[in-house]
């Protein structure tokens, strides 16, 4: 008779299943989605089971990222492009980060209905940028004469008829990358895989901050987006902008999409998903 000693380890998937069936849990998420409660819970389940690097999150951690989503009624997809959770290592331990992308925060904006135009793109090379230094108007003259991209604007108008562009040089968004993105070197990083993407969800999220319709929606993911770790200066200025109180928040520095482990300067583990 065999002496070997049986022992029942729970899949991660289960634990995650039991954290989901908690009625607690059930609650917020139908308090946040009410019908399509379920449908959200599935692919939180799906993404969890697709993702090995997710998995080797505390599956607690991973529902409290994603009722983040929820309560922005934003779906995790990945292929969607919307919002992400995003696991990294810190430390000993890999933790997720919930995350929102360029069409989030686009989807955001055009629920408050106030926006007639909404738009971002590359600036390639060819193409002439002058600034108006007295209305801050930017305007593009010229044709392009390549695919390189020199520049990325985001560009509004709402239906009062106020326009604004936000217009970065490739350059100041590397700047800003490196200064507020501490995966920015990793190879495994959205900056590397994708870098037009982060680069257009940097001007829009720089647009909708300072000149955008303030909504709750948008002013909750303005500030629980952990895409760069400046999110502690950008809710104050935020709040200030809507006349609201300011709270304190922890901020962890992360950033988006991993594929494959890579280590970043400060000794943190990048898990990047695909963007």
């Amino acid at each position: 008779m065999s002496n070997v000693k049986k022992t029942n380890q729970i899949s991660p998937i289960s634990k995650l299943k039991k954290v989901l069936d908690a009625d607690s849990v059930r609650k917020q998420f139908e308090n946040a989605l009410q019908e399509n409660a379920g449908a959200f819970v599935a692919s939180i389940i799906d993404l969890y089971s697709s993702d090995t690097y997710l998995q080797q999150c505390d599956p607690s951690k991973v529902v409290m990222e994603a009722l983040k989503a929820a309560t922005l009624k934003l779906p995790i997809n990945k292929q969607l492009g919307f919002a992400y959770i995003v696991p990294y290592r810190s430390r000993n331990e890999v933790v997720p980060q919930f995350q929102i992308g360029y069409r989030g925060y686009i989807q955001l904006a055009m629920r408050t209905g106030q926006y007639r135009h909404l738009n971002s793109g590359k600036v390639c090379e060819g193409v002439r940028v002058e600034h108006d230094l007295l209305t801050g108007k930017v305007k593009f003259s010229g044709e392009t004469t390549s695919d390189k991209a020199i520049g990325y604007f985001a560009y509004m108008e709402l239906l009062n008829g106020f326009t604004k562009t936000v217009y970065m040089t490739k350059d100041e968004v590397i700047e800003h990358a490196q200064k507020y993105s501490p995966s920015y070197n990793n190879k495994s990083s959205a900056w590397q895989t994708n870098f037009d993407a982060m680069a257009e969800k940097t001007v829009i999220r720089r647009l909708l901050s300072k000149y955008g319709i303030m909504s709750t929606e948008m002013v909750t993911a303005l500030t629980a987006d952990t895409d760069f770790n400046d999110e502690a200066s950008l809710a104050e200025e935020v709040a200030q902008n809507a006349n609201a109180e300011v709270i304190d928040i922890e901020v962890e520095e992360v950033e988006e999409e991993p594929e494959e482990a890579g280590t970043t300067e400060s000794g943190q583990m990048k898990l990047d998903p695909g963007f």
